[in-house]
């Protein structure tokens, strides 16, 4: 008799319990049931969890925290737009990292001899003053207000992942040039490079219609409707690794920014997360898609020009071993000769906003942090010889 006291009254506390749990957090039984056992954030954690902590030994428990934590961003300011946006970040606390980085750089050069000048010339690249990107100093974790628009309708700035500026600025591309961006949709690195006004010709392109029709509203929404109309600038949809059946040694200057893993995306969003088990295949051909998508880049770019491969993710096999084996294959079935660029000139301008994994074989690697949450970021700059 008391067990059968005791078993209604754990019923009913049970029964007003569910009473005072808000209804979208209840769980119906035959819900749950269907709910995956292993969910794809999961399993991306699992495998990045023995890759990577292999990979980085020490660091791993750092950047896997930063990972899983919300990411800063950075605002890329649009030259385009008629609105006063560096006095109204500026007055939020931020500061450009690029402009910071050339006032440092020309202090130090005024300090040198003529002789360490040439030689500083010689293994610096030259920063892009045209594109200005603006950040929270580190350990402050403020988040930017929307961008407004202004007279014609153009927003101020871009919010983006202030490491991915990094590509465009290694790559340098200058006025007159020609560009071509291979993959680039969602369309925030065609944007840095369309800062630079009096470039030659511009090709935004993506495999994908639906991203290319979102890199087309983006672009409406930063850019004069009087430029996007321009001969100058082509948007299409090709498929990037036959881009070498379409226009070859035609470009001054090239970026691979490849589909990958999107580390940071996989361990924190289900939707569209590559390491669903129904896309297993297509995650396990990634490195094989973006050494293709690299040799199309080489095919594209003209002798003595540039390309950038650059990824999203901590992949030694997406991103050293890509660029080692594409290498290697454009030379064997394209007799192009390619010469690795040293971008430590570049990165240890912006040690002071970014963290860097050590010495790469090729390469280097924005690591997340929780002091400066960027990345992560991995780019490689190619110069074509033959």
């Amino acid at each position: 008799m008391a067990l059968l006291m005791e078993t209604k009254l754990i019923l009913r506390k049970v029964k007003d319990l569910r009473c005072f749990t808000a209804k979208r957090n209840r769980v119906k039984e035959k819900w749950a049931a269907t709910r995956p056992k292993y969910p794809p954030t999961r399993l991306a954690l699992q495998h990045m969890d023995a890759v990577y902590g292999a990979q980085l030994g020490s660091l791993w428990p750092s950047v896997r925290v930063a990972l899983l934590c919300e990411r800063k961003y950075g605002a890329l300011v649009n030259t385009h737009s008629h609105h006063d946006v560096i006095s109204e970040l500026q007055h939020h606390g931020c500061a450009d990292f690029i402009t910071s980085t050339a006032l440092q750089e020309s202090v130090q050069v005024e300090g040198e001899s003529q002789s360490d000048l040439r030689t500083t010339s010689d293994v610096s690249p030259g920063l892009n003053a045209n594109i200005k990107c603006f950040v929270f100093p580190q350990g402050d974790i403020s988040r930017f207000k929307p961008a407004r628009p202004d007279a014609n309708g153009l927003l101020g700035y871009y919010l983006m992942d202030a490491a991915s500026v990094l590509p465009c600025l290694a790559l340098d591309v200058r006025e007159g040039h020609t560009v071509l961006d291979l993959c680039a949709a969602p369309g925030g690195k065609a944007l840095a490079f369309m800062q630079t006004h009096g470039l030659g010709f511009v090709c935004l392109n993506d495999s994908s219609v639906s991203r290319t029709m979102r890199l087309r509203r983006v672009l409406h929404s930063y850019i004069p409707k009087a430029l996007l109309s321009d001969h100058r600038l082509r948007i299409s949809s090709f498929d990037g690794t036959m881009w070498g059946q379409i226009e070859r040694g035609t470009f001054d200057r090239v970026l691979v920014d490849v589909p990958c893993t999107t580390d940071r995306h996989s361990v924190t969003e289900e939707d569209n997360n590559i390491f669903s088990k129904s896309r297993v295949g297509e995650r396990r051909r990634l490195p094989q898609l973006q050494t293709e998508l690299l040799l199309a880049g080489l095919e594209a770019v003209c002798p003595g020009g540039e390309v950038l491969y650059s990824t999203c993710t901590l992949s030694q096999q997406q991103n050293q071993a890509v660029v080692e084996q594409a290498e290697q294959l454009a030379l064997e079935r394209h007799g192009i000769q390619i010469q690795v660029v040293s971008l430590k000139p570049l990165t240890r301008n912006f040690t002071n906003t970014f963290h860097f994994a050590p010495e790469l074989s090729v390469g280097e690697l924005v690591l997340p942090h929780l002091a400066a949450n960027f990345g992560p970021i991995y780019m490689c700059k190619l110069k074509r010889l033959t």
